[in-house]
């Protein structure tokens, strides 16, 4: 709530309550996703893979993360531009998909022995009978083809410009620190913290 008090207040003193209703909107559609995830956890429901992206495309929080990104640009980022991430747009879709299944690919034995809701690899597994490592391999070959999709639209920019466009690279290129290996949002204590510290605490040599 402090947070959403701070941007209300910010957006409102610069004359951009347009910018807080497009917050206010990502921020319901994450909620609401998550809630769809907690049923299919509760009910012990398998969704298909189709199901399981399009909601937890949601609860990547990507398109929710690109507009907090917008609103800390300014009056740079005008409605039409918020307007524009709020419609689902390939790159921002694409940055998505690399969040989830990176995320899925490296964390989800753990996460299902505590109990978690199924991710991808559960999900294609089920559904189409094959073994967990052809399941990663799907989920592989589709981060590449997302790759291929943002690469593709920085390379073209048409709807918005490049500084926009860098935001949503930026924070997919962040999965590689996090996920590319082993879950790194989860197990802080190594590689993460040696990042933080390297970024934050060491000085830097002049």
């Amino acid at each position: 709530m402090d947070h959403y008090e701070e941007i209300k207040e910010s957006t409102r003193n610069e004359g951009r309550v347009y910018a807080l209703n497009y917050y206010s909107k990502e921020f319901k559609k994450y909620i609401q996703a998550y809630m769809t995830e907690a049923r299919w956890l509760n009910s012990n429901y398998k969704p298909t893979s189709e199901e399981y992206i399009r909601v937890s495309m949601d609860t990547s929080g990507y398109e929710l993360m690109t507009t907090i990104c917008y609103i800390g640009m300014g009056d740079k980022t005008t409605e039409d531009i918020f307007n524009w991430v709020s419609n689902g747009p390939k790159i921002v879709n694409a940055a998505a998909v690399i969040c989830r299944l990176m995320d899925d690919i490296v964390s989800n034995e753990f996460e299902q022995k505590r109990g978690h809701v199924s991710s991808f690899v559960e999900c294609y597994m089920k559904q189409y009978d094959i073994s967990r490592q052809a399941a990663i391999q799907e989920g592989q070959k589709r981060i590449v083809d997302a790759w291929k999709d943002i690469n593709e639209e920085c390379l073209r920019p048409t709807e918005v410009s490049m500084p926009f466009l860098t935001r949503i690279l930026n924070l997919s290129r962040f999965m590689d620190v996090v996920y590319k290996d082993k879950d790194n949002f989860t197990n802080t204590e190594g590689e993460m913290k040696t990042f933080i510290k390297a970024l934050l605490v060491d000085p830097v040599p002049i």
